[in-house]
């Protein structure tokens, strides 16, 4: 199994050009008409491009080394079989010679693409409680689907994978100003332990297949509802996974948010109410993951200029803080539903 935290190339998408994008589009029966428009991504490099039969289509250029091909043609699966069932998802394009998955060379490197219709919409408004039921609702029937088989090849969202890993790959990449590396290694233990602590009280969870990055910017809003894009991050997880990061302000509006989430989710899948004592837990693990993440892309040119403020004294330090608050968040009970 391919994993995030393997050595990665320092420029990986330097032969990627214009020009390469539509040559690669080409191959597959796609002719552009010359326009295209990069759109907003760190991880992989994603494309707007206009064809010339007036249709728009986004292809996307996989990070060489990240992921295997079977972890993408579980990823793209999993996205056409919630399209099937007519759940609004940004699913591949099947292309000339009957795969979603095509590869391009150039420049003595080979890119591994997809390609979606184009899905515009705009951001969710979170303070209305009929929006957040409407897309808890989709969220449900993502997991009825999730629920059927597990992915065989993704990732499994466990402190193993999203905690020890990235904690071990820091330590050991030398990234980590030494005056700051002994402070956050005590911070980063003492909150793998909260975090162990907590899943053991928890007990056993169901796990299923999820969206695995469900936040704000992933999900568009149209006048025809919610629809999801950018499952790029599928994995096996709780269900509770797919909630915690559209959740935010004061506490209160918090409990809030997630009543009229788990409104709509549960007209379609059963809520295990336990998971709510994960949350703090796996913002744990995120926060741990996502240091681990940046830091392993430090070598790709767009990495620090997209994060000037990662990787001195002053960013380790702070994290060590933030972890050593989330040991005390961890202790806390969850938070009570009406």
């Amino acid at each position: 199994m391919s994993s995030p935290l393997l050595p990665d190339s320092d420029t990986p998408y330097a032969g990627l050009t214009p020009e390469a994008v539509l040559d690669a589009l080409d191959t597959v029966g796609l002719r552009g008409d010359g326009r295209l428009i990069q759109l907003n991504s760190y991880e992989n490099r994603v494309f707007q491009v206009f064809l010339e039969d007036g249709s728009v289509v986004v292809p996307k250029f996989y990070r060489p080394g990240r992921w295997t091909d079977a972890q993408i043609h579980e990823e793209h699966a999993f996205a056409l079989e919630l399209q099937e069932a007519e759940i609004p998802v940004a699913a591949p394009l099947v292309l000339d010679g009957g795969g979603t998955l095509a590869r391009f060379d150039v420049s003595g490197q080979t890119y591994r693409f997809a390609v979606a219709a184009r899905r515009s919409g705009r951001a969710a408004e979170l303070e209305d409680p009929a929006v957040l039921e409407w897309i808890g609702r989709f969220i449900g029937r993502i997991h009825a689907v999730g629920a059927k088989k597990p992915f065989e090849h993704r990732l499994s969202l466990d402190i193993a994978t999203h905690g020890t890993a990235p904690r071990d790959w820091l330590l050991a990449s030398e990234l980590i100003p030494l005056d700051a590396e002994s402070g956050w290694k005590q911070a980063v233990d003492a909150a793998l332990d909260a975090v162990r602590e907590c899943f053991d009280r928890v007990g056993p969870c169901r796990t299923l297949r999820l969206h695995g990055d469900c936040h704000t910017g992933n999900v568009l809003w149209t006048e025809a509802g919610p629809h999801f894009v950018d499952l790029d991050d599928a994995l096996n997880g709780p269900a509770v996974q797919d909630f915690w990061m559209l959740l935010s302000g004061e506490p209160v509006a918090m409990r809030r948010q997630l009543n009229d989430l788990l409104s709509g989710y549960e007209d379609f899948m059963e809520f295990d109410w336990r998971e709510l004592r994960l949350i703090e837990a796996l913002r744990t693990l995120r926060m741990i993951h996502y240091s681990a993440w940046i830091a392993r892309r430090w070598n790709d040119p767009a990495f620090p200029v997209a994060f000037p403020w990662f990787g001195g004294r002053g960013y380790w330090n702070e994290q060590a803080t933030r972890l050593l608050d989330q040991v005390e968040a961890l202790r806390e009970a969850p938070p009570s539903y009406p």
